[in-house]
């Protein structure tokens, strides 16, 4: 049982900075497409969508909790709020859509991506303007549509490779396919 926590936290670990790094990645491109304030490409939700597919909930859950509050400590409070928003709503909409999730990987893929939009438009209103939000709104769900059906695109490439080196160990999570 120890053995499996210890791997378990390694695991959880190296996804975290995997995560990072993707991000840092994002941080670096994002300018490059000319996308506005707050429209990323979704790379590091790749592995937090890993992480909900192929590993407990909790320990989605936590690497959410950790890309929040790493968030929080390096870019400062709204950030890390609007963060935290929009990490809250994804984590909601697959708990509320988990039942789906083996037969519509690209509606869950989309869907989560959306909620994480929903979710930063409603701490925008809440902390900046309702009209602002409103105004952003368009401009952001189609961003999060197109986003998350890339997002989909690149772990439907990746995840088979992923599956080959860390094979599955439950039922289930062998019936997954991307």
């Amino acid at each position: 049982m120890q053995n499996y926590k210890a791997r378990q936290t390694a695991l959880l670990g190296m996804l975290f900075a995997l995560s990072m790094a993707l991000s840092f990645l994002e941080s670096m491109l994002t300018p490059f497409f000319g996308l506005m304030p707050a429209m990323k490409l979704g790379l590091s939700n790749i592995v937090v969508m890993y992480a909900v597919l192929f590993l407990n909930r909790r320990s989605a859950l936590y690497l959410m909790l950790l890309k929040a509050l790493f968030a929080l400590l390096t870019r400062g409070v709204t950030p890390g709020f609007f963060r935290c928003v929009g990490r809250a709503f994804p984590g909601l909409c697959s708990a509320c859509f988990w039942h789906c999730i083996h037969h519509h990987r690209l509606h869950f893929s989309v869907s989560g991506r959306l909620a994480h939009n929903c979710g930063q438009l409603l701490g925008a209103a809440a902390l900046l303007s309702d009209k602002m939000a409103i105004t952003y709104a368009p401009m952001l769900l189609i961003a999060g549509l197109i986003v998350g059906s890339c997002t989909y695109m690149v772990s439907r490439l990746i995840f088979p490779a992923v599956k080959r080196i860390i094979p599955p160990k439950s039922k289930v999570e062998s019936k997954i396919t991307f």
